[in-house]
């Protein structure tokens, strides 16, 4: 069932969203993309709350917060599961923007208890994510080189080697390329406008070496769009990237493919934690994912199983891999072993 765009709500529920948009845009440090979909998020619970109360013939169906309690939310996620048919992240992204605005309205004691609180995650299996394997990856680049602009070859060759996020990219300027003899770096302004330096390896040194010249003087962007010549769209990079997959014959990939392509093939000589602070990571199990298998991965290895034979020696990629899970699991343990080694040193010193 698909959801109206922009639901009528009632006087007050409207008084209350442009209350709360006030509030996003001048108080919270969010991007414009990001206020759109909480206001979005939360006018779509309102006029589902609005029409459930109306149904129920209740006295006052219009939305207040103060009308809201934690069995709504719950009964709202469900509604989004079973009759929406969302999946378990398009059910979390209206919870995380509700979740929000009820911590923003009991903040400002706009009601007496947050009841978006207690309100759990739906959960999933963490599934690894779209991978190209070596062939695939030639046959993308080959397809750009022989069919493509310089432009696209080089976006594409950029995010194969850097793993920039498709907003990252999209709004790259010329001036934040730096090169030298031999070496180079991104300077990027990524998530929460946190800073941080990408290597450029020979490769994607070498496409730029190419392309920079032919950029005009005026132009800011360092991929411009054909029509603005200002910032190149994430919807036209995604356009571009399953334009030549297509032509490629590669199902399904976008830009966020290749960033996981990247984080693959980097895993294999770099640790973990440099890893995460090359691509931008907060929490280093984002970038575990990087070190799943491709899809030819797993089968490869249950067709030795059933043969019964031994699994060749072990590649340094892999090994790096493991030592990375190690380190993961490691840091992950640290709290507990520091707590259970102070209660053994109290015992000791009673």
């Amino acid at each position: 069932m698909k959801r109206a765009a922009i639901p009528v709500l009632s006087r007050s529920g409207e008084s209350a969203l442009r209350q709360y948009e006030q509030v996003l845009c001048e108080q919270e440090d969010l991007t414009p993309a990001s206020v759109r979909n909480d206001l979005s998020d939360v006018r779509q619970f309102m006029a589902w709350y609005e029409a459930q109360a109306e149904a129920a013939q209740r006295p006052d169906p219009t939305f207040t917060s103060q009308s809201i309690a934690t069995p709504t939310l719950t009964r709202y996620q469900t509604h989004l599961q079973t009759v929406q048919r969302h999946k378990p992240a398009s059910v979390n992204r209206p919870l995380i923007s509700l979740k929000r605005y009820f911590g923003w309205a009991k903040q400002n004691k706009v009601i007496m208890y947050d009841p978006s609180r207690a309100v759990k995650w739906v959960g999933q299996e963490v599934s690894s994510p779209r991978h190209l394997d070596d062939d695939e990856e030639q046959a993308l680049v080959a397809t750009v080189t022989e069919q493509g602009t310089l432009r696209d070859r080089v976006l594409i060759v950029l995010l194969l080697h850097t793993g920039l996020r498709a907003r990252e990219v999209c709004c790259l300027r010329r001036d934040q390329v730096k090169r030298g003899l031999r070496s180079g770096w991104l300077e990027i302004i990524g998530k929460r406008n946190k800073y941080r330096e990408v290597p450029l390896n020979a490769t994607a040194r070498k496409v730029l070496e190419v392309y920079l010249p032919t950029l005009p003087l005026d132009i800011v962007f360092l991929f411009p769009s054909g029509k603005t010549k200002g910032a190149l769209s994430e919807r036209a990079l995604g356009y571009i990237v399953k334009k030549y997959a297509r032509i490629a014959k590669l199902p399904d990939v976008s830009p966020h493919d290749l960033r996981h392509r990247f984080g693959y093939r980097m895993a294999e000589s770099v640790p973990l934690h440099r890893l995460a602070q090359i691509m931008g990571h907060e929490s280093l199990d984002t970038t575990t994912l990087s070190l799943q298998g491709t899809k030819h991965d797993l089968p490869t290895g249950c067709a030795m199983s059933a043969r019964g034979t031994d699994p060749p020696a072990c590649h340094l990629g892999d090994t790096t891999r493991a030592s990375n899970l190690l380190v993961r699991e490691i840091t992950r343990r640290l709290p507990a072993l520091a707590a259970l080694l102070n209660d053994l040193l109290a015992k000791v010193n009673k």
